[in-house]
């Protein structure tokens, strides 16, 4: 159900269109004057706006001008009387949808107010196209988005349903490639926020200047370049669901202005002091221990809480190794259908061979594999995907753990990048290409360790070049960066890597 708020200093005129409005269907707001009606606009965000032309103070012209400065998608009707015609077609210059002539019937304001109201909806409807045309929406919806049976993944699924009806803020926590952004795409699919935007943001891909304009927006001029109102995701993201994609990389200035938006609900644009009301469910996700950045001084305790109010943990993949037949023939029938291939099959033994790696990639890295193998195969003529074709790509098998030996050495090269010529992976920690998951006790080694181990072997195998070793390990470069910064800090890796 829209809202309009209906702007008349004359009590008899304003109630009476108000009553017209609200038989016809719409919720009502009414403001005696433009000062009022700028508050109430910035503070609720109606959807459409009915002003009188001649007001005391505030005209109806200056306040069309101003409403185009809040918002200029927000469809404003201007109420005329005859003798002011021309003064009615100049509002619409300035920013007015269209104006009625008094003495009007309720039908005539009802249907221009509706045609105001579907213009303003697809242009608000481009605007969010446009801003998540980035990433395009997995398959599925809701809780068919994920794919998996095992006991992690129903527990999963059990919290995704529990949390999805509230409208607290959600966290969702695990390791980088688990499928974070799918979790939150299927919570606001159950939600009842599911009719409004969803929209997200990677907080670890933008510098600050960039990412707060992104989220908040910026006013004309606010800075160089800035030529024109540009809405922040927030403001676009009005009764939806925000995504905040690895928020644990966002600076102490945007941490502030987020735990306000969260406490408030409410922001300013860059170079604007206008306060603006918004209603988002805001999603955070984070691959970083946020108590862990905390007590480091990275991270603000309280926005920590402010998102911490629904946690959801999402495990890696090697904890439910049970799913990745499941996943494995998903993600090779949807290469299959989105190359126009016939549908394709896996041997037994392949699947066994990946139901035994570790996957530190985690399903990512699964889904690389998987659409590699279907272009290998065809290529080849196969009917299926053989064993003997993904096994070079697997880094170490957790089959020899599981037997009580050490992984095996491979030096077939990393996420099935063939080694370069001339390359040679050292040695770290007596194992040369794949860091050992056993300790000399026999025990199984922390995963901090194998991490480290795994990323400093990769760096030295492209000889220090951090993108290609990012992309190899499906990792950001900049979550890469901060690993190493933070391991030389601790004098855990050497000083030149």
């Amino acid at each position: 159900m829209s809202t309009v708020l209906v702007v008349d200093d004359k009590e008899m005129m304003r109630d009476s269109v108000a009553q017209t409005l609200k038989r016809a269907g719409f919720d009502v707001l009414v403001a005696t004057d433009g000062p009022g009606a700028l508050e109430t606009i910035a503070r609720t965000k109606p959807d459409a706006v009915v002003t009188d032309l001649k007001m005391p103070g505030m005209t109806g012209i200056e306040l069309v001008e101003k409403i185009v400065e809040i918002d200029d998608a927000l469809p404003t009707i201007v109420m005329t009387a005859f003798g002011t015609i021309q003064t009615a077609v100049e509002a619409m210059k300035r920013g007015a949808f269209d104006f009625v002539t008094k003495p009007f019937e309720g039908d005539e304001l009802i249907i221009t107010l509706k045609r105001g109201l579907r213009a303003a909806g697809m242009a608000r409807e481009n605007a969010v196209l446009r801003a998540s045309a980035a990433g395009a929406a997995p398959q599925g919806a809701g809780l068919d988005r994920l794919i998996g049976d095992s006991p992690a993944m129903r527990e999963v699924k059990a919290q995704i349903e529990a949390v999805a009806s509230s409208q607290g803020s959600v966290l969702i926590t695990g390791e980088s490639g688990t499928g974070k952004e799918v979790v939150a795409r299927a919570i606001h699919d159950l939600s009842p926020r599911s009719g409004g935007a969803f929209l997200a943001v990677n907080c670890a891909a933008l510098s600050e200047s960039l990412l707060e304009s992104e989220l908040f927006g910026h006013e004309r001029g606010a800075f160089t370049g800035a030529d024109k109102l540009r809405k922040g995701r927030f403001e676009l993201a009005d009764r939806g669901t925000l995504l905040l994609d690895e928020v644990s990389e966002v600076s102490p200035h945007i941490q502030a202005k987020l735990l306000r938006v969260l406490q408030e609900r409410a922001f300013e644009r860059v170079g604007s002091s206008l306060t603006i009301g918004v209603d988002v469910r805001v999603v955070a996700t984070s691959n970083r221990d946020l108590e862990e950045s905390i007590d480091a001084g990275d991270f603000r305790g309280d926005l920590f809480y402010r998102l911490n109010v629904l946690p959801i943990h999402l495990p890696p993949l090697r904890e439910r190794t049970g799913d990745v037949r499941l996943l494995a023939e998903h993600f090779v029938g949807a290469c299959c259908a989105r190359e126009g291939r016939e549908a394709m099959g896996w041997a037994d033994d392949a699947l066994d061979a990946m139901a035994g790696y570790a996957w530190p990639g985690n399903v990512r890295e699964l889904q690389n594999i998987c659409e590699r193998a279907v272009v290998i195969s065809v290529a080849r003529g196969a009917g299926r995907i053989e064993a003997s074709l993904v096994e070079p790509w697997l880094r170490g098998s957790m089959n020899g753990a599981a037997n009580g030996s050490t992984a095996a050495t491979v030096s077939n090269g990393v996420n099935g990048h063939a080694p370069f010529e001339g390359a040679e992976l050292k040695p770290v920690g007596g194992v040369v290409g794949a860091a050992r998951l056993i300790d000399e006790t026999g025990g199984i080694r922390p995963l901090c360790d194998i991490e480290r181990e795994t990323i400093v072997q990769t760096l030295q195998h492209f000889h220090g070049h951090r993108q290609k070793t990012a992309k190899a390990l499906g990792i950001g470069v900049r979550t890469l960066g901060l690993k190493l910064k933070k391991w030389k800090e601790e004098e855990l890796v050497p000083a030149t890597l």
